[in-house]
């Protein structure tokens, strides 16, 4: 049997320990023991990025926020789902190690990712990147956590809440999407998506895109105004 080799180690500014392991060519990220993504199951973060950026394919100079980092694959089909050379895809990442161990130890799973010249990081918290940029952004990606109720990052909650809800509509450009990932359903956050003045769509997709598939995640896509959108139709939830 194979090892599993501890790679690197990191403390969240609330003291959780982050980790990153490998075993058998498949990387997993854990806090406090607990796993928070594997490089094996990532087919939710890539349904995120495809469906926010998709009406926006048009768009000579699309600019994304993505908030978390994760192990890049969210940012990673984003790149590939608005080719545009003009195109801007912010990162906010609040943990510079998880930025390393992107660039030391998975670069391998992203090829190219971090030489594209229209990706640009920010260190610090996302919420702080959404209130310095009003009106800015086509779409904003939020893959952080384990979703609206945080697992490692209580300071994250306030994102999903009244002001931050308030903050992150404006800093949408009218007919902008916010496209939010999260590991389980949470009825009280659409409804709060919806009384911010939201148009909420919540979709479920499988985990993973291979192995098997009968988990499922969730992503509420949330539209500022008015856009066509050129993905598939979606389901409206009631």
């Amino acid at each position: 049997m194979k090892p599993t080799v501890v790679l690197a180690e990191a403390t969240t500014p609330e003291g959780a320990v982050l980790t990153l392991l490998e075993h058998d060519g498949t990387y997993f990220l854990q806090a406090d023991g607990a796993q928070l993504m594997t490089s094996f199951a990532h087919g939710s973060e890539e349904e995120l990025a495809r469906m926010a950026c998709a009406p926006f394919r048009s768009v000579r100079q699309p600019r994304i926020l993505i908030g978390g980092l994760g192990l890049g694959f969210t940012l990673a089909e984003a790149c590939r789902a608005l080719p545009q050379k003009r195109a801007v895809f912010e990162v906010g990442e609040l943990i510079p190690e998880i930025v390393d161990w992107n660039r030391q130890h998975l670069a391998h799973l992203h090829p190219g990712l971090w030489e594209d010249p229209r990706v640009e990081v920010r260190l610090g918290d996302v919420a702080e990147l959404v209130r310095r940029n009003r009106d800015g952004y086509h779409a904003i990606l939020l893959d952080i956590d384990n979703g609206p109720e945080a697992f490692t990052g209580r300071h994250n909650n306030a994102l999903y809440r009244g002001e931050g809800l308030a903050n992150l509509q404006a800093a949408l450009k009218d007919g902008g999407l916010l496209a939010v990932w999260s590991a389980n359903d949470d009825p009280g956050f659409e409804r709060r998506l919806r009384k911010a003045g939201f148009d909420v769509t919540r979709e479920t997709v499988a985990a993973a895109h291979k192995g098997k598939r009968k988990r499922q995640h969730i992503i509420w896509l949330a539209r500022r105004g008015q856009f066509q959108s050129r993905h598939r139709r979606t389901r409206s939830s009631s």
